[in-house]
């Protein structure tokens, strides 16, 4: 489905193509300064680079902090994974507003070296009824070295924050039935694809995801027996946050707007894609936030859903509110200003963060304490280390409680 908010066509193209505690309790943050220590020297010997691999990188040479420099790093640390060698000093040589536009363009060149290394993740590549053929553990494995890989070596930082960010804003859980094998394509098409772009263009896309729906149940929302899962979360985390006024009346008339949308299962058809069956849809009267959708709407009620939900003021306070918090922290000043460059943007993530990234409260605000993929990841950049991002450091994260992909419940980890 392409569309665009406020298109005059409201008829989507037809689709074409367990849990780990993740909490740091007292005692696993007392042992996280022993446990960085360990990864640090890790980060240092990680084995599996291929020589072909190692033959691209550049190393840079550590350069000494200057004085002053603190926004600057502030900024490497909240809006990326933290500086490289040499990266700071670069950041306070050309200032911070020049770093701020750097990190909001995100438009330098991955390295031949990054993509080689990903070029040997199947999940990245491969369809998702191809994946069926390859080991579950395998499949998760390499998702999970490409979000370290781009982490640790991708060359526009503020992207790879950005994707991650979105990646547990619309969770799903990699575990549940073959959610693991349609994952990799959510992923690219939705976070990814969207990480600094629309936000209405990425929800449109993640209610075009199949790894969603079916993780949310929407594969079993029929007229007869409607299922809700997937219309609370949307509206209770993607959208308007569980304080944005809607009721359970509005729920369940979600709920119908969305029956019928499935994943293709017939015969000689492209497997593991989105469909819309009209056999069991409701096709009634709905109405949603005060918003009356007309019947007879078939598969277009959906994109009256994707309308009301995308401009609906509550959004931009949710999303406002969670952004600020994932960058600074409590700030309700400065949740604000966020809130009303979503607004006026019309969700455009860039406008966004600029007054987070501009502002006084990330670069002088108190310290947030780092999760483990992050704490992981900075390690390595700060060591320059070599990694193909395997299941030996894998296993690190996953001890420290953050398994990418790993949260069972729908809003992500903390």
């Amino acid at each position: 489905m392409t569309v665009e908010l406020g298109d005059t066509d409201p008829t989507p193209t037809p689709p074409q193509g367990e849990g780990h505690d993740p909490l740091l309790r007292a005692e696993d943050i007392r042992s996280s300064v022993s446990r960085k220590a360990a990864i640090l020297g890790l980060a240092a010997t990680i084995a599996g680079c291929a020589p072909v691999a190692q033959r691209f990188a550049e190393r840079a040479e550590a350069v000494p902090a200057p004085n002053g420099a603190m926004p600057e790093l502030r900024l490497l640390e909240r809006a990326g994974f933290g500086p490289r060698p040499g990266d700071l000093a670069r950041a306070h040589e050309i200032g911070r507003e020049a770093l701020v536009e750097k990190l909001l363009a995100a438009d330098e060149g991955e390295s031949a070296r990054l993509n080689l290394l990903l070029s040997r993740v199947d999940a990245l590549h491969m369809d998702s009824m191809e994946l069926l053929d390859i080991p579950k553990e395998r499949v998760l494995e390499g998702l999970r070295a490409a979000a370290i890989l781009r982490a640790t070596y991708g060359a526009n930082p503020l992207h790879e924050r950005m994707t991650e960010f979105w990646a547990d804003h619309l969770n799903v859980y990699a575990r549940k039935d073959d959610a693991a094998f349609r994952l990799g394509a959510d992923l690219e098409g939705v976070a990814r694809k969207h990480a600094l772009g629309s936000f209405p263009k990425m929800i449109w896309a993640s209610m075009d995801s199949s790894a969603m729906i079916g993780y949310l149940d929407n594969d079993r929302n029929e007229k007869s027996h409607p299922n809700e899962n997937y219309a609370r979360e949307l509206l209770e985390l993607h959208t308007l946050g569980v304080d944005g006024g809607y009721s359970q009346r509005d729920v369940m008339e979600v709920a119908r707007c969305l029956s019928g949308w499935t994943i293709e299962k017939r015969f000689l058809r492209p497997k593991g894609r989105m469909r819309f069956d009209e056999t069991q849809h409701d096709d009634g009267e709905k109405v949603v936030l005060g918003h009356r959708i007309s019947a007879k709407g078939g598969e277009t009620d959906i994109k009256a859903v994707w309308k009301i939900v995308c401009e609906h003021s509550a959004t931009a306070h949710h999303v406002a509110r969670k952004l600020v918090k994932r960058f600074v922290g409590d700030a309700p000043a400065l949740q604000a200003r966020v809130e009303r460059a979503f607004a006026d943007s019309k969700g455009d993530v860039r406008s966004c963060l600029r007054p987070i990234l501009e502002s006084k409260e990330i670069a002088e605000g108190a310290p947030l304490l780092r999760r483990p993929f992050d704490l992981v990841v900075a390690s390595l950049r700060a060591t320059d280390a070599d990694t193909d991002g395997g299941p030996a450091l894998q296993d690190h994260v996953r001890t420290m409680g953050q398994p990418s992909y790993e949260w069972p419940m729908p809003d992500g980890y903390p």
